[in-house]
């Protein structure tokens, strides 16, 4: 079972109007999950806590191609929920007039238990996510200013502002507490995988899933750590560099050379769906993945010390220990959340 942070009902306010009294209900608050085999939630709930007519108003926004230049293309396009919220066969994002970015969209899941977002950690704050994508030339290629004026000029907007918020204006603070209102309830923990753990509807997992589990323990887990499947590190794993775009990563970002192609430990969770991999999208498969890291990581002065041990790079791994570890993946797969009626366009 979940342990719940029940968020408590919001009051309704007393205002006069001249002589006769009239309450006007406040939005009401709505409960987070945290399942019991999750870490510590990251996000300051008490500084914007999910509400009902607030999920909404970031739902519709989440939705919305006025988020980007030409009105077509919204936080939606490249998050497509039944692929865990990425851009599902697609190498790289990309966006209005078809352009093209250097970087594999992320998962959208779990987001009030990380620490920092983007595959450089861009920032440390879900509200101000939104801006790097809405902002980005090659994705959305919008000014927030903009995106401000086309909300207060819509005829549906301001009202909805107005229910969600006590200072319903259509601000820059109110307008992205509005869209992680919406993302801090999209919670991932339903797979094969977690009722295994939490004992849940008698699930049990064959003999190659407890074995690739095992496997998955001795070889993976030191970096996809906890049941986030991250530890949410900027690591360099090895990957031969893309002289065409030479991303640097963590140091884009730190400005530091010993930050050189180090990106963010994706999470594993619903990794079977959310082909392809990396931060540049360069694996189609989980296979070709571990093959990397058995025979192709490439050593260079920002390699992770897990991938130099014993002088030998990377992760050896036999065939069958393949096989069995992707068997063990397969089983992060939430069908539950991938097909969450609230958290879809329509």
């Amino acid at each position: 079972m979940m342990n719940k942070i029940y968020l408590v009902w919001l009051l309704a306010i007393f205002t006069a109007c001249s002589k006769d009294a009239v309450y006007i209900p406040l939005d009401e608050e709505i409960q987070v999950s945290i399942p019991e085999n999750f870490p510590e939630i990251q996000y300051d709930l008490s500084a914007n806590s999910p509400t009902k007519r607030g999920f909404e108003l970031g739902k519709k926004l989440f939705y919305d191609g006025k988020l980007s230049a030409n009105g077509v293309i919204s936080c939606g396009f490249c998050h497509e929920q039944r692929f865990a919220f990425t851009h599902h066969g697609h190498q790289f994002s990309h966006g209005i007039e078809d352009r093209e970015g250097i970087r594999n969209a992320p998962a959208i899941q779990n987001m009030a238990f990380l620490k920092e977002f983007a595959w450089d950690g861009a920032t440390a704050h879900l509200d101000l996510f939104p801006i790097i994508p809405i902002t980005n030339e090659a994705e959305m290629g919008e000014t927030m200013t903009n995106v401000l004026e086309k909300l207060r000029a819509d005829s549906e907007y301001p009202k909805l502002f107005s229910e969600a918020f006590e200072e319903g204006a259509i601000t820059h603070e109110n307008f992205l507490k509005a869209l992680s209102k919406f993302m801090l309830m999209m919670v991932s923990a339903n797979s094969r995988y977690d009722q295994f753990i939490r004992g849940e509807n008698g699930e049990s997992f064959s003999q190659t899933e407890l074995k690739g589990m095992q496997l998955f323990q001795q070889k993976c887990s030191s970096c996809h750590q906890t049941d986030l499947f991250t530890d949410q590190a900027f690591r360099n794993n090895g990957l031969p560099v893309n002289p065409k775009i030479n991303d640097l990563g963590r140091a884009e970002v730190s400005g530091k050379a010993a930050d050189n192609y180090k990106f963010k430990v994706p999470s594993l969770r619903n990794v079977g769906v959310t082909a392809p991999y990396m931060h540049d999208g360069r694996f189609g498969s989980l296979e070709a993945v571990l093959d990397f890291y058995d025979h192709g990581v490439v050593d260079s002065p920002t390699l992770d010390e897990k991938l130099r041990q014993n002088g030998q790079l990377g992760i050896p791994m036999k065939e069958t220990e393949k096989t069995a570890i992707i068997a063990f993946l397969q089983t992060l797969t939430d069908t539950i959340f991938l097909n969450d009626e609230r958290f879809s366009e329509y």
